[in-house]
């Protein structure tokens, strides 16, 4: 019962302006990749999910998506309940299923080839992957370059995978293929999308 009264909670005060405005960070941050969107619009999601992965799951997700939640959020109390109540969506149990997948913490998120790469034909049928930082103000330096980048733009986010890089590069040696990575912090997001080139600085 309890679940059940909190699945209800912790949404969007203003739905309409609160998505608006977390749609409109995504999408700069998109274009932009390797700047920092602020999201601004409140929400308290059942832990671990981050209020911040919370809005840009209710900003993106409905009834016609699936979403798949990596092992430590699908044990959480509450969470799928809470994703499903206030978004409709449905929850995936296999990655390559879902149109969204929500990682917990970055450190932990499977390889990238486990999640829906989209077709030549339809490259939009990707999974667009959704990882926790603990921030962006890490020591460990990348370097980006590509559309959207005026020269280079560098980036330092917390407690990345060790093959980070690694599993970028061949993410986008399969362009048009691929998934788009939202990492987000306890303030906003910073994008990575499949056609951005990444090294260690």
């Amino acid at each position: 019962m309890a679940i059940a009264r909190l699945s209800l909670e912790g949404g969007f005060a203003d739905p309409v302006f609160d998505a608006r405005s977390t749609f409109r960070a995504l999408m700069d941050a998109m274009a932009r990749p390797g700047t920092v969107g602020r999201v601004a619009a409140a929400t308290t999601p059942p832990p671990p999910l981050s209020p911040v992965a919370a809005a840009v799951v209710l900003t993106l997700c409905d009834f016609d998506t699936a979403v798949w939640l990596d092992e430590k959020l699908a044990a959480a109390p509450g969470v799928a309940e809470w994703i499903r109540t206030q978004t409709g969506a449905g929850v995936a149990a296999d990655p390559a299923q879902a149109a969204f997948a929500i990682v917990g913490e970055v450190v932990d998120m499977p390889a990238l080839h486990h999640f829906a790469q989209g077709t030549q034909e339809y490259p939009d049928r990707s999974t667009t992957l959704v990882a926790q930082v603990p921030g962006f103000d890490g020591r460990d330096e990348l370097i980006l370059e590509g559309p959207g980048v005026a020269g280079r733009r560098r980036i330092a986010p917390c407690g990345l995978p060790a093959d980070f890089v690694e599993r970028l590069e061949g993410n986008r040696a399969l362009f048009p293929r691929g998934v788009d990575i939202v990492l987000a912090d306890a303030h906003g997001v910073l994008c990575v999308p499949r056609t951005t080139r990444v090294k260690r600085g």
